[in-house]
């Protein structure tokens, strides 16, 4: 029952005040203006990622009860970190400006650092020829969950190209993890997963094609940073050969998409963050296809993925 009422209220509470933070974003013209690369022909609010953020914290905070207050706490300072300078980077672009890379990159790493300060970390994983635990370096654990935490949160805002996509691939991924964590017996887990998931299908009541309000920066990083979070403390804790492969499957799609934009960007000489149109959903609407065929693409392609990942840990379970 708290399950359902997580993913219920935090569905609920995005669907209503969404609409709110719509006529405010007007009205201090907070909106995303149409430019050579973003080819939406009208201005766009981008208060999605505060209206999801302000949704997951009521819920995650007052109705999930199997997480240790100290932890919370943690993840909020974190994840409050990452809105913060998200919602400064979307200001820059409502202005026309861009803003620097430098203050995003120390501002994630820090937010990432105090996740893992707070005692969420890839510890090891379990040899499965011997069946023994290997418990990996201080270093070791330290570089892989840094790594972990600033590569997803920047995936799903490097994703974030089309009406619905960055929404869709978050949700998808949000249910896969919650199916696996019903497998794998993690109430925590099972009920971050399912905040999210009720978050982010409020969020696409607005934002499927065509998309009334867009998450922005602070949305796209605020959903990698919670989605790497429940990864950790989740399949990753498992430790299993099959367990580990649970959340790479569930994000394939946007990991190694982004992968080939950084390798292209550096063979082609280019900052690897400068923005331009080399993601998958770019290539594909340059092929010739509409919008709506690129997400409803890739967001069948993202759930086959997932879907294979859970029929595997069923099988090895």
């Amino acid at each position: 029952m708290i399950y359902a009422i997580s993913f219920i209220l935090s569905f609920l509470i995005v669907y209503l005040i969404t609409p709110i933070l719509i006529k405010v974003s007007f009205k201090y013209s907070f909106t995303d203006k149409p430019t050579k690369r973003k080819k939406h022909g009208r201005e766009i609010p981008l208060c999605g990622g505060l209206s999801m953020f302000i949704s997951f914290f009521i819920v995650y905070f007052f109705i999930n009860r199997y997480t240790a207050i100290d932890e919370k706490l943690w993840i909020f300072a974190g994840a409050l970190l990452i809105l913060a300078i998200g919602l400064i980077d979307d200001t820059f672009k409502t202005r026309g400006k861009e803003f620097p890379i430098y203050p995003r990159l120390i501002i994630q790493l820090l937010a990432a650092f105090i996740v893992f300060k707070s005692g969420i970390v890839f510890r090891g994983f379990t040899n499965p020829f011997t069946g023994i635990y290997i418990q990996l370096s201080g270093v070791l654990q330290f570089i892989l969950t840094m790594t972990w935490i600033f590569g997803v949160t920047t995936v799903i805002n490097w994703s974030d190209g089309m009406d619905g996509l960055a929404g869709g691939l978050s949700l998808i991924s949000s249910i896969t993890f919650a199916g696996a964590a019903i497998i794998l017996k993690q109430s925590e887990s099972i009920s971050m997963s399912l905040i999210v998931s009720g978050v982010t299908l409020g969020f696409l009541m607005y934002n499927k094609y065509p998309a009334k309000v867009f998450m922005g920066d602070s949305g796209a990083n605020f959903l990698g940073f919670i989605l790497s979070i429940i990864a950790l403390d989740g399949a990753f804790k498992q430790a299993t050969l099959m367990s580990l492969f649970i959340p790479i499957l569930a994000l394939a799609i946007p990991i190694f998409d982004n992968i080939f934009v950084i390798i292209k960007r550096f063979l082609d000489g280019k900052p690897v963050y400068q923005a331009d149109r080399s993601q998958i959903h770019y290539r594909l609407e340059a092929k010739g296809f509409t919008p709506k065929q690129v997400v409803t693409y890739i967001n069948m392609v993202s759930l086959a993925f997932s879907i294979i990942s859970i029929v595997l840990l069923l099988i090895k379970n």
